[in-house]
């Protein structure tokens, strides 16, 4: 019996020995394997994902891919080869064929790179049958991004080819791949571009080809990218777009209730097909050197402007959070707002009430700055000193989203400028400063400086009636990734929702029977504040006057808002005039699908301000060469 247990025991030792070396062999085995795939008798080819279609929020195809191929070169591969024949084959010239071939070989002599790029169909079926006289050169397949539309390129952004730079630096990539270069493509490039896949291949003693390696075990399939879904609504956008032809300026609208970008516009802008395939390279220098029309710089994002009259709207309610005023308080405008120590400093006014008491409501419709300078005056005196009155002002302005970055889900933007106590004491060392030397601020003007989808941020959150979801354009994603926290939380002014409810009947005045009374919308109430920026430049120390901005901001319905928009057209002229009518048809193209104020419309599309801007740039060179 012991004998038997012993018999027993001997083989499960013996069995545990066995299975632990058919383990560590096996083991052992696929790690050699694995580390067999780095060595130079294998060779690593990618196979490429299809990069993430972008739809618009209505499930319209914004981006798309197409087919192209690339000519690829791994440098030490090449043989011997008739150097002029395959020049002829590609139709480019022996210098620079050489240049190409010194060029992949000083990046990597041993990795491939990108020969001769966006090879078509054709010259892909051709040369596909002469390939094999041409060792060291294979032809690789590579989709291209493709736009159904001519719009929105700023937006989406466009991919480019991963140079040298990008390659050494990420591993991920090779030079001669695709990355997202700027908006969408850039953003979002981790979720567009997928997952490559890769075949490994077993070379012979001859360098030849013979087969995969280890059967394709070892072998990935490429994962397509994900798909987005943008905020975007694609009809809006084209007819914004149209609307803005021959202007220059942006134009931003939100949804208000989430966030969301429903549109976002600057012009000029360019066909995103331009910076798409062999002609990209030609025509990016075209459009980064236009230093006039400047189709690559985003107005919408980038451009800094004084945002004018619509800024009276937060004037006045940081007036009535500091109880400075009340919606009853009345001030008399005599054309205009005197101030500074003799009062011998005028701020002109055209809101036509002369001598006439004029309260809150009553000074939104009619714009009066002379109401809102004795706002922002008593805000700042409220205070001990004006440096505090300063920064609480500043404080209050900022909540809204002013003066720094608001977080959207695009790779560019600027700051703007909402001053405070520190500016002026830099500018005032001694201190002695006051609301008086500041005054232009209660118009919008002076220091401060907004970006467009600031501006419409902050109509949003009035429409909100005091708080506001980051603005970002990604609304949903085809593996359903959650959105970023930061677009879902809720932002608060500093204003207390029971200020809201004069201001935004002021608005709503402005269409009933203010400045925007010519476009008000049937069966819409749309509440809004025209502005006409001041608009001049100093050269060679001195002040020169051009044609002033027209700038608008609104939403609608007044009740239960779905659209917070703003229009801002350099060199416009009066607010009423262009920003205005752009405004209220596309708030009315929004809500109802349709416009009916053809007059408008017409008129809109038949605009055009070259003119006014070439004379402007006649103006600038004149100036800038007198001496």
């Amino acid at each position: 019996m012991k004998r038997g247990y012993l018999l027993s025991f001997f083989i499960i030792i013996v069995a545990f020995i066995y299975i632990g070396k058919l383990f560590y062999l096996q083991v052992e085995s696929q790690s050699t394997n694995k580390n067999n795939l780095k060595s130079s008798t294998i060779k690593k080819v990618f196979n490429y994902p299809e990069r993430g279609y972008i739809y618009d929020r209505n499930g319209e195809l914004l981006v798309t891919n197409k087919q192209s191929y690339n000519l690829m070169i791994v440098p030490k591969e090449v043989k011997q080869l008739d150097t002029l024949e395959l020049c002829r084959l590609l139709n480019i010239d022996k210098k620079y064929f050489i240049k190409r071939f010194y060029r992949a070989k000083n990046w990597s002599p041993r990795l491939p790179s990108v020969f001769l790029e966006y090879l078509s169909k054709e010259d892909y079926a051709y040369l596909q049958e002469k390939m094999h006289k041409y060792t060291g050169f294979y032809i690789e397949r590579k989709l291209l991004r493709n736009y159904p539309y001519n719009s929105a390129a700023n937006v989406l952004g466009y991919v480019n080819e991963v140079n040298d730079e990008i390659a050494t630096n990420n591993p991920y990539y090779q030079a001669g791949e695709l990355i997202g270069t700027t908006g969408v493509e850039k953003q979002y490039e981790n979720l567009l571009r997928g997952i490559k896949g890769v075949n490994y291949l077993q070379r012979d003693n001859f360098n030849k080809i013979i087969g995969p390696y280890k059967e394709g075990v070892f072998d990935t399939l490429p994962i397509h990218g994900i798909d987005l879904t943008l905020s975007l609504d694609n009809k809006l956008q084209q007819y914004g777009e149209a609307l803005m032809i021959g202007k220059r300026g942006g134009i931003v609208a939100i949804e208000p209730s989430t966030g969301e970008i429903l549109s976002l516009i600057t012009m000029p802008n360019y066909n995103p097909n331009d910076m798409v395939g062999r002609e990209r390279s030609k025509n990016s220098v075209i459009f980064f050197n236009d230093t006039i029309n400047k189709p690559m710089y985003d107005r919408s994002l980038l451009a800094q402007y004084a945002p004018g009259s619509p800024f009276k709207i937060v004037q006045g309610l940081v007036g009535l959070q500091e109880q400075v005023i009340t919606p009853s308080t009345s001030f008399r405008c005599f054309h205009g707002y005197r101030y500074g120590a003799r009062q011998n400093e005028f701020m002109g006014c055209h809101c036509g009430l002369f001598n006439q008491p004029i309260q809150l409501r009553r000074g939104l419709a009619k714009s009066c700055n002379s109401y809102f300078s004795n706002v922002y005056r008593r805000i700042i005196e409220k205070y001990p000193t004006a440096s505090e009155g300063m920064n609480a002002w500043s404080k209050h302005m900022h909540s809204f989203g002013l003066g720094q970055y608001l977080g959207y889900d695009l790779p560019q933007g600027k700051k703007g400028l909402i001053p405070d106590a520190e500016l002026y004491n830099r500018w005032y060392p001694n201190g002695r400063w006051r609301a008086s030397y500041t005054i232009s601020n209660a118009i919008g003007q002076g220091q401060i400086l907004t970006t467009p989808i600031q501006l419409a941020n902050m109509t949003a959150a009035i429409a909100n009636r005091g708080y506001f979801y980051t603005p970002h354009i990604l609304k949903k994603t085809s593996n359903n990734t959650a959105i970023d926290s930061a677009f879902t939380t809720i932002h608060n002014t500093t204003i207390y929702p029971k200020y809201f409810p004069p201001i935004i009947e002021g608005m709503h005045d402005v269409f009933k029977s203010g400045t925007a009374k010519h476009v008000s919308l049937k069966n819409i109430e749309v509440c809004g504040k025209t502005g006409t920026v001041e608009n001049f430049k100093r050269i060679n120390d001195v002040r020169i006057q051009f044609e002033d901005h027209s700038i608008f901001v609104a939403f609608a319905p007044k009740h239960n808002p779905k659209i917070a928009i703003v229009v801002y057209i350099e060199n416009g002229g009066y607010g009423s005039m262009i920003a205005a009518p752009i405004a209220s048809l596309m708030i009315e193209k929004y809500l109802t699908g349709k416009t009916t104020n053809k007059y408008w419309e017409n008129r809109m599309f038949s605009t055009n301000l070259e003119e006014v801007y070439k004379k402007q740039m006649i103006q600038s060179n004149i100036e800038n060469t007198t001496e």
